[in-house]
């Protein structure tokens, strides 16, 4: 099974406010992605909070998904949100693909592709790429979770 780590535990401090719960359509910024995942076929979805936790959850009421806090988030590093999200999947997940909650514009497609990539090569990893730069999501298979999980976070 592959799963999703959407991350959604960031400040939105240039934005003033949750720009997650912003409106996109019919729905928010991370409504949106959620449902193209979910259009996609994912159907193990864990959102990663931080601080923004409460707002989220009722922002996101109804979609079949598990919420994962992330005590660390205030310091601004993605790695433990990444790392965190992984622990959080079932036991029978041998991939995740690492979403970020504030990019609506994904396609289902490209999901599709990076999902379809993993199942035909099984490929550790699998990251796009466009014009030569590499992109989101990104798919990592449990082999190299453990790996994941000793990386640190940069000092600044």
């Amino acid at each position: 099974m592959i799963s999703a780590v959407i991350l959604a535990a960031g400040k939105s401090s240039r934005m003033g406010q949750p720009k997650m719960v912003l409106p996109w359509g019919h729905t928010t910024v991370i409504g949106k992605v959620i449902t193209t995942l979910m259009n996609a076929g994912l159907n193990d979805l864990h959102v990663v909070t931080g601080d923004n936790q409460t707002i989220l959850k009722k922002g996101l009421n109804g979609f079949p998904i598990e919420f994962v806090f992330n005590p660390d988030s205030a310091d601004g590093e993605m790695i433990s949100s990444v790392q965190i999200g992984l622990k959080s999947l079932l036991v029978k997940s041998e991939a995740a693909l690492i979403v970020l909650g504030d990019q609506p514009q994904i396609e289902t497609h490209v999901v599709l592709a990076i999902m379809d990539s993993y199942l035909s090569t099984r490929s550790e990893i699998v990251v796009p790429s466009y014009q030569m730069h590499r992109g989101h999501p990104w798919l990592v298979d449990k082999s190299l979770w453990g790996e994941i999980f000793e990386l640190k976070q940069t000092d600044t």
